[in-house]
């Protein structure tokens, strides 16, 4: 027997049309890659979807099809989300960020019909277009008065090009299991991966986002995304935040401390999300300027691990809690939040900062276990750790192109490639990705335990751990810091500081200063190229 409840496919315009019906007013704020600030609210950001669709529709876009976006967040990219997806289309988000043979790669790979694309990148793509020949149309994120002369095959202004067309469309039917993104991994271990969404998966994720366990978005909230809507749906801000009819604030290209306090600030914002290093920015500007953090209440840290000094600051000097996140572009992305049950709630000092150390504990609709490399489940005990292993609505099932590869286990988990624990209260503390644990004598060094612990000496700036060949003990960690402009001569300094704090064993057997530490594109650090780097580095002594 079945239910006898309607039939109401979940689908991505949906979020778009509840957001113009019930929340029309509510403000969507960008800054304008031209440069002013641009205000609108989300019944025009309907309208105007409903024109990019009609139009994509009148220029041939089918069904299936993908459209690649290589832009920053703005409400034009946000447009182009929700009118892309209302004919069925699949939106590409592109990482600018990506070597120039990486984007020819994963475009070709996706095989994009049109890019949309924001004048900054213009001239990136002028270099590469003869290596992309399937794209047919470049529609460029402007207006008439800043349309740039350029060499993009039958390339259009956006305004003009969505000026075309009166608005009058209805958006298409189909299945709510309907692709509807396509995001590339990172690809640091080999060619990138596309991780195919669909309407159904992004719905379903944007509604469990929203929950209070995990964002707990509402309609009262201001949201800033600084983390970019080509990282993983922005971490579904670009769903979630319309679902929540909450006032949306966008950041543009400029994401320095200064521009970003200035969104903060200006437009009241209470609650945003991002990736450590633009938080380092946004607290030096703090620091230097003695500015404080407005309406903010609560922040999102996630792409890497959260510091614990950056936690302590946003929270003892601007009152701001940080709810530590884990997830992954398989994930959709989100997989935990760290946000306070009633078992922990009374927690304060130390042991408060402990906890929100952790990557925080799964919704309705994210199973989790920890096994070992056996696939032997372990116990949830907060101290024994193994291969972290995932399952829910939201999770890849196949990689785009590679669907006959299986990827899941035999009860349909998904294998993270994060080695971490889990405590009694189901909170997830990731130790280290497998490939990035530090193996000495037989036991693990977790790098990331290293590295928050290194950061919070005063003069270091950034830090990360890598493993190091050694006679006897197979591997040693090797400190590898940036220190902050003018300080820390003395690398052994950092170390001496962490003695006390960890097993003696655990101790790095050597420090060495840098000018930079390479990232990823995503904006983690990339453990790949620094081992490359320092492949000749030998511990002293031997």
């Amino acid at each position: 027997m079945l239910g006898l409840m309607q039939d109401w496919p979940l689908l991505m315009h949906r979020i778009i049309d509840h957001a113009a019906l019930y929340h029309g007013r509510r403000e969507v704020v960008s800054r304008s890659v031209e440069g002013p600030i641009h205000r609108t609210n989300y019944a025009q950001v309907a309208a105007r979807a409903r024109k990019v669709a009609q139009r994509l529709a009148r220029d041939g876009v089918k069904q299936g099809d993908r459209v690649a976006t290589l832009a920053w967040n703005t409400w034009r990219h946000l447009e182009a989300w929700y009118g892309i997806t209302g004919i069925g289309a699949v939106y590409h988000t592109v990482n600018p960020r990506l070597f120039p043979d990486q984007i020819v790669w994963i475009v070709n790979d996706a095989e994009d019909r049109v890019i949309m694309v924001d004048l900054t990148f213009v001239p990136l793509l002028e270099q590469i277009q003869d290596r992309l020949p399937g794209v047919e149309r470049f529609v460029i994120l402007t207006d008439a008065a800043h349309m740039p002369q350029t060499t993009l095959r039958n390339a259009t202004c956006y305004e003009e090009w969505i000026g075309a067309v009166d608005g009058d469309f209805a958006w298409a039917a189909f299945d709510e299991n309907t692709a509807a993104g396509l995001c590339y991994t990172s690809g640091t271990t080999g060619s990138p991966k596309g991780v195919l969404y669909s309407h159904r998966s992004n719905v379903l994720h944007a509604m469990i986002a929203c929950t209070s366990g995990m964002l707990g978005l509402a309609s009262s909230d201001v949201v800033l995304p600084v983390v970019p809507m080509f990282h993983a749906n922005a971490w579904s801000l670009g769903h979630s935040v319309p679902m929540a009819g909450a006032k949306l604030v966008l950041p543009g290209a400029k994401l320095d401390g200064a521009s970003v306090h200035e969104l903060i600030v200006g437009e009241g914002v209470t609650f945003s999300a991002g990736v450590p290093t633009v938080w380092f920015g946004l607290l030096a500007h703090l620091e230097a300027t003695g500015a404080d953090l407005g309406h903010m209440t609560r922040t999102v840290i996630g792409g890497s691990a959260c510091p614990r000094a950056m936690s302590k600051a946003f929270k003892e000097r601007y009152d701001v809690q940080v709810m530590h996140a884990w997830g992954m572009t398989e994930m959709s992305p989100l997989g935990t939040v760290c946000t306070l049950k009633p078992e922990v709630a009374g927690l304060e000092g130390d042991a408060y900062f402990d906890l929100m150390m952790k990557q925080g504990h799964s919704p309705f609709g994210v199973d989790m276990k920890i096994t070992d490399d056996d696939g032997t489940e372990l116990a949830r005990d907060g101290k024994v750790f193994g291969r972290l292993k995932v399952r829910g609505p939201a999770v890849a099932r196949r990689y785009f192109r590679h669907e006959n590869e299986e990827i899941l286990d035999a009860d349909g988990y998904f294998d993270t490639g994060d080695v971490g624990t889990i405590d009694p209260n189901g909170y997830l503390q990731i130790t280290d990705r497998a490939k990035d644990v530090i193996k000495s004598g037989g036991e693990w060094i977790s790098s990331i335990d290293l590295e928050n612990l290194a950061v919070a000496h005063p003069d270091v700036a950034e830090a990360a751990v890598i493993g190091v060949a050694h006679p006897k003990w197979d591997e040693r960690p090797l400190l590898v810091i940036v220190p902050k402009k003018g300080a820390l001569s003395d690398p052994s300094a950092v170390i001496d500081f962490m003695q006390g704090k960890i097993a003696k064993w655990w101790l790095p057997d050597a420090a060495v200063i840098v000018d930079e530490i390479p990232h990823t594109a995503t904006g983690k650090i990339d453990k790949v190229t620094l081992r490359k780097r320092l492949a000749d580095y030998r511990l002293p002594g031997f």
